[in-house]
């Protein structure tokens, strides 16, 4: 898999998204970030199963608080599975996903190609009464053979 264009932001990176949101760098908020650190796109119950496998205990609604609000402040994204159930995703930036419906976990997918084709062809189709604020793309796919999470 190719690595991402996109590098996921170290403790240091994140305290100073904090800083400029004007949010505290609290221990809890630490605690979720260094777990999507690893994860990179997790719902509230999978940040809580890491936090306890690591002896952090916070309740899951105050983990998803955390995560609401570090994606209302763009931070980090949402993505809704198809499944109904949220997802955070640790990278704000604009790219594309691969949501494996089967699996219910997602994945990154570098594009450049595409992602310029579908902005060349947003930018000359006209909504009438709206206009375009971003291009969120989520490939539902099923896996072809059995498949590990990433």
């Amino acid at each position: 898999m190719a690595r991402s264009k996109h590098p996921i932001p170290t403790l240091d990176d994140f305290r100073s998204q904090l800083r400029r949101h004007n949010l505290r760098a609290t221990q809890q908020r630490l605690a979720v970030h260094e777990v999507m650190m690893e994860l990179v796109h997790a719902s509230a119950d999978d940040v809580q199963r890491k936090l306890e496998e690591k002896g952090v205990s916070i309740t899951v609604g105050s983990i998803y608080n955390i995560l609401s609000s570090l994606a209302d402040d763009h931070i980090y994204s949402r993505r809704l599975s198809t499944a109904g159930k949220m997802y955070f995703d640790i990278d704000a930036s604009r790219h594309l996903h691969l949501y494996d419906r089967e699996n219910h976990f997602f994945r990154n997918i570098e594009d450049e190609e595409l992602s310029a084709l579908i902005a060349a062809h947003l930018k000359r189709r006209k909504f009438r009464g709206y206009t375009v604020e971003d291009i969120d793309i989520q490939i539902i796919a099923k896996p072809t053979r059995k498949t590990k999470k990433i």
